[in-house]
């Protein structure tokens, strides 16, 4: 008998793969590369690999299996064109995000389907269940572009920092935040904000989401357990406030922003604003909008001003924080979940003085303050000019990134209005004919193409649109879901 055939057919017969304990005599008669795809999607799915799993090399698995390497190849692309994997050079084909429904007899527990995260009134985890369901194309707003990441800046900040820290240093630190952060941040909110504070007036914060929290804790104690917010305005804004038993009247936003004679006619004690680039609208507050807002403080209002994707901006010239002029009237909050990444859990708070001490006592039973160590490295960033140029970067950037995704939605989605184009990461679009936001944000996602519904942050009636962000893609990625969308709204 001829000994390469023999050889070939127990190889036919032996052959087999470690990994997954694979056997290519399962296939059926839908082919090899249908069978290898759909075992991959089930380990995704039950959880044998998760997110950051490396697969074997397609020249490997197809000598383990006795399969050619492009039954492997194939199988593979189904899986990078579905979003699932994503080559990463030397680092070979990685998971990056598991299937929303299994392939296979065996479910994982608490799949979400897309239908399901935007069926009926948003949860309160509704956006935990967005951030968590698979998309090759991840356009939710307020993502920044996490890859531009300044790693190299961090580790040379972090090995200086631990080079000169003493052991002292290691212990629990002060509540309201590590001296050298709260003067850095002072002096970065002089630079770039116009706000003249002392650092004693600093405290630093786990983001924006904790500065609502232990503001409405201690409002709550002062009495004021309702505080107007911008309509259409944040979701999450809206259910931090609600979590802490305040209620959340709505104030109408136009072209000039927050319109004042309503918020005075409501007679509510306190709002919450972002007023240099509004959510989701991007409007800026007018000049004689602020004016009225200013006297409305002076007369005992408490503005709360959430300086949201203030230093992201690209036509337009810089707009002051509201409290570099009234300072005894406003709660400031800011943070670098935009700047460098949400994971930091790092932001700030800026009250009146008469809030500080309740302020400083709410931080301190919430969480002791926070680590230290990040701090003092996002100190050494903002004091060496490192973030500075880490923003003009970023502005080159995103700037391309938005002129992009507008110029595909005038080529892809016709009678479509973009609005707030001016600054920051996102853009609200919105359009006259065609299904309802969710059910079309609902298709997307099942098509790989995250976004947000319009609806999800209005409370009256309005037009059906969606609010999408830029920073995060590519303007290839950002013009292929651009034209999912297009025929999702055609079809």
């Amino acid at each position: 008998m001829n000994r390469s055939k023999q050889a070939a057919s127990d190889r036919s017969i032996t052959a087999g793969s470690d990994f997954l304990q694979l056997d290519a005599r399962e296939a059926s008669g839908g082919g090899l590369s249908d069978w290898l795809a759909g075992r991959l999607r089930l380990a995704m799915a039950d959880g044998r690999l998760p997110m950051g799993s490396r697969l074997p090399a397609t020249r490997v698995l197809a000598e383990e299996l006795g399969v050619s390497r492009g039954v492997v190849t194939e199988a593979y692309r189904r899986l990078a064109e579905e979003g699932h994997v994503a080559g990463r050079g030397r680092a070979g084909t990685v998971v990056v995000a598991v299937p929303a429904t299994p392939s296979g007899p065996v479910a994982p527990q608490s799949v979400t389907t897309p239908g399901e995260v935007f069926a009926g009134e948003p949860r309160l985890d509704v956006f935990d269940e967005l951030r968590a369901a698979p998309a090759r194309i991840d356009l939710s707003p307020g993502l920044p572009d996490l890859a531009a990441f300044p790693r190299a800046a961090w580790l040379r900040a972090e090995r200086s920092v631990l080079t000169h820290l003493s052991a002292a240093d290691l212990g629990y630190g002060d509540p309201r935040g590590a001296p050298a952060l709260r003067a850095a941040v002072a002096r970065w909110l002089a630079r770039n904000r116009g706000i003249g504070a002392d650092p004693g007036e600093v405290i630093i914060v786990s983001g924006t989401a904790q500065a609502l929290a232990l503001l409405a804790r201690v409002l709550g104690r002062e009495g004021i357990d309702e505080v107007a917010v911008e309509e259409p305005g944040s979701l999450g804004a809206r259910q931090h406030l609600n979590d802490a038993g305040v209620r959340t009247p709505p104030v109408t936003v136009d072209a000039e922003g927050v319109r004042v004679d309503e918020l005075r006619a409501l007679g509510s004690p306190a709002v919450l604003l972002t007023p240099a680039h509004q959510f989701p609208t991007g409007v800026v507050l007018g000049g004689a909008r602020r004016r009225a807002l200013l006297d409305w403080a002076r007369q005992g209002g408490l503005v709360i001003e959430d300086d949201y994707d203030a230093e992201h901006r690209y036509d337009r010239a810089p707009v002051p924080a509201v409290r570099s002029v009234l300072a005894d009237r406003v709660c400031y909050a800011g943070s670098v979940s935009k700047l460098l990444a949400p994971a930091l859990r790092v932001g700030w708070l800026l009250a009146p003085s008469r809030l500080m001490d309740a302020l400083v006592d709410a931080k301190r039973f919430a969480d002791l303050g926070n680590a230290v160590l990040p701090q003092l490295v996002l100190a050494a960033l903002m004091d060496s000019g490192e973030l500075e140029r880490h923003l003009r970067l970023l502005r080159t950037r995103h700037r391309r990134r938005r002129d992009a995704m507008i110029g595909a939605i005038g080529r892809l989605l016709p009678g479509a209005v973009v609005h707030g184009a001016a600054a920051g990461l996102h853009l609200m679009v919105t359009y006259a004919a065609g299904p309802a936001d969710t059910d079309l944000a609902a298709a997307a996602l099942a098509r790989g193409v995250k976004v947000q519904p319009l609806s999800w942050h209005t409370r009256r009636p309005g037009p059906q649109g969606l609010v999408m962000g830029y920073a995060a893609r590519t303007p290839a990625e950002i013009g292929e879901g651009v034209a999912i969308l297009g025929d999702l709204l055609r079809h």
